[in-house]
């Protein structure tokens, strides 16, 4: 079983959908309203941990009863939440979302996840002596993500940074990341060059960047410069919501296999996600990826 650790953000995603947006000092009455657990951090601990990693997370929610609940269902999931610390007087990360048929409108308020701290990390420092690999994102304090490379970076385990949202990324960062999983936009962003350089950036270092693409699966480079592509898997897509996220915590998962088949699980698993509503509701079992991906469902 291999050891997870995640340093990210834990958010209350709180969906309403709609049939059209308000207009500006308008209201409208809306379809339906529901609440999902979310936060990039906690999505991808919830992946991992369903395609059996044992999982620890780093992180903050507020004293609210949105605090409790998403701490709750991590240790339902099986994730060790010895680490996700309470801020005193704040409300937990939330992210509002208006729906209004396929397009959607986000407002994210950090709330506890912004109270991450150096100090946070640097404390869990056994946890990064405990783990395989760390798996981090940027939905936290960019401070805290760097503490946290240094400190995978110390103890010789492999860091893997899911750059979203988009920031430019300093040279003393990237040196110190086993694998940049940025999209396009991401990739241009983290290293400022033109978007449509990608080959380049990625040849330029070789075996440090997984570029995802969507419908084409994901690109990368061998540690000779090899562009190879993994492609992706054909399904039914409900809901891609949380399929990057659902990649990145199969792919923290199966780090130990190699970065060709690594990529080609964490594809499938995302693929897999995506035929179910919700971004961990549509997150795969073990069991499920293994029978999708059994001779009739594998379209590798």
């Amino acid at each position: 079983m291999s050891k997870v650790l995640v340093v990210g953000s834990i958010n209350m995603d709180l969906v309403a959908q709609v049939d059209q947006f308000p207009r500006l000092g308008e209201t409208l009455f809306g379809r339906s309203f529901t609440t999902h657990h979310g936060g990039k951090g906690a999505n991808q601990a919830v992946a991992a941990a369903r395609l059996g990693a044992e999982v620890t997370m780093i992180g903050r929610v507020g004293d609210d009863a949105f605090g409790n609940e998403l701490t709750t269902s991590l240790i339902a999931e099986g994730i060790n939440t010895e680490w996700i610390q309470r801020s005193a007087n704040t409300a937990s990360g939330i992210a509002m979302v208006t729906l209004a048929g396929s397009d959607n409108a986000i407002i994210v308020v950090p709330g506890a996840n912004a109270d991450l701290s150096v100090a946070d990390v640097s404390a869990a420092e056994s946890a990064f002596i405990d783990c395989d690999v760390v798996i981090a994102q940027l939905e936290s304090p960019l401070a805290s993500i760097e503490m946290a490379a240094q400190l995978a970076q110390r103890h010789g385990k492999p860091f893997i940074l899911n750059p979203a949202p988009a920031m430019p990324l300093s040279p003393a960062l990237l040196s110190k990341i086993a694998l940049l999983t940025p999209n396009e936009f991401e990739l241009s962003i983290a290293l400022g060059t033109p978007a449509n350089e990608w080959q380049t950036a990625l040849q330029q270092y070789p075996g440090q960047i997984l570029m995802t693409a969507g419908k084409d699966g994901a690109w990368y480079t061998t540690e000779n410069g090899e562009l190879r592509q993994q492609t992706s898997f054909n399904v039914h897509a409900v809901d891609t919501t949380g399929a990057g996220d659902t990649f990145n915590g199969a792919l923290a998962t199966f780090w130990h296999l190699g970065l060709s088949e690594a990529s080609r699980l964490a594809c499938a698993a995302g693929a897999l996600s995506v035929t179910r509503a919700g971004a961990q509701g549509g997150m795969p079992t073990l069991a499920e990826l293994t029978a999708f991906l059994a001779p009739a469902g594998d379209a590798k």
